[in-house]
Formats: structure tokens, C-alpha cells, sequence
């Protein structure tokens, strides 16, 4: 069971008691158009399988949950880890940078990625932006592969590499 923190987040392990809120969480008018939306069968499937890390973000000082990430790849065999998602409810705190410093921390440190990588809709501005002052780099555009509300959006590939972690880190 994953537990990582820092001084404004934790981050554990999703239980089933957790899906109501990341139901919630995914289907939100500010973070629905840039995350699919999965069965409660599909968020189950994925705290169960070992290759997947579900996880839930807290507040450390409130307890509150503040949203979630999925992480795939845990059993790849190239060390490629997939950012698969991060939702934050309670945007504008700084959530989503804590989380996301966390995770990349936790992907090299513990799990011994080689390269962690993410694919986001090309019109998220913020998460773009995010990924970018984090050090991920912008590798391509998989042209109209995501089928949205009647129309196909396209998502950009972006990664990072252990090295250019530990350089990016290095320069902090």
C-alpha cells in the first residue's frame, strides 16, 4: 500500500469506500473533459491489479481529499511508467504540483523507473503547463485519438527521463 507525503499532501492507497468520491471527482464540469470517465467496475479493476497504483490525495493538515492520480506500468518491462491520471477537486492550492513532485520522486526513487510518461489533451493549457515547468518533455501528437462528446480530440505525448529527473531536481 503506497503512502508517500510532504508537508501539504498525502498521498494512499484508494479503497472502495474512496469511489464515490473519485466518481465525483472525474465527472466534475472542470476536470471531465480532460480525463475519461470509468465504471466503478473499471476504478476496481485497477486497485486490484498490481501492474496499477490508484491513489487518493489528501490534505495533510484537513484530511480532506483533494483528488486522485492513476499510475500505470508498475510491471513493464522497458521500466516505462504511465501517468495515466491526475484529478484535483480543489484546484488553485497547489495540489496538483504537490502530487505530481510526489509522484515523479516516488516513480524514480522507489520504483526505478527509466522514463515516466503521460499523454494529455492538447487544449489543457494547465496540465500542459504543469508537465512542462516539472521537466517532462513534448515528444508528439497522437492526432484525433480520443473521442469526446460527439467530437475527437488529440493528445500530446509528453515524458521524462531518469536522467533528466535527476538533472531537473539537481537544478532545483
Amino acid at each position: 500500500m503506497i503512502f508517500i507525503e510532504n508537508e501539504h499532501i498525502k498521498c494512499r492507497a484508494t479503497l472502495s469506500a474512496d469511489l464515490e468520491f473519485v466518481k465525483t471527482a472525474e465527472s466534475d464540469a472542470e476536470n471531465s473533459r480532460f480525463v475519461s470517465q470509468w465504471t466503478i467496475e473499471q476504478h476496481l479493476s485497477a486497485i486490484g491489479d498490481e501492474n496499477q497504483m490508484h491513489i487518493i490525495i489528501e490534505d495533510v493538515k484537513t484530511g480532506k481529499k483533494v483528488g486522485y492520480m492513476l499510475v500505470a506500468g508498475l510491471k513493464n518491462n522497458n521500466n516505462n511508467i504511465e501517468l495515466r491520471r491526475i484529478v484535483i477537486t480543489d484546484k488553485g492550492h497547489g495540489y496538483g504540483r504537490q502530487s505530481f513532485i510526489l509522484m515523479k520522486q516516488y516513480i524514480f526513487d522507489e520504483l526505478k523507473a527509466h522514463r515516466l510518461w503521460l499523454d494529455v489533451k492538447t487544449y489543457n493549457e494547465r496540465g500542459r503547463h504543469l508537465y512542462k515547468s516539472e521537466g517532462f518533455v513534448e515528444e508528439g501528437i497522437m492526432r484525433e485519438s480520443v473521442l469526446y462528446n460527439g467530437q475527437y480530440d488529440s493528445m500530446m505525448i509528453m515524458s521524462i527521463l531518469e536522467h533528466e529527473y535527476r538533472a531537473f531536481v539537481h537544478m532545483l
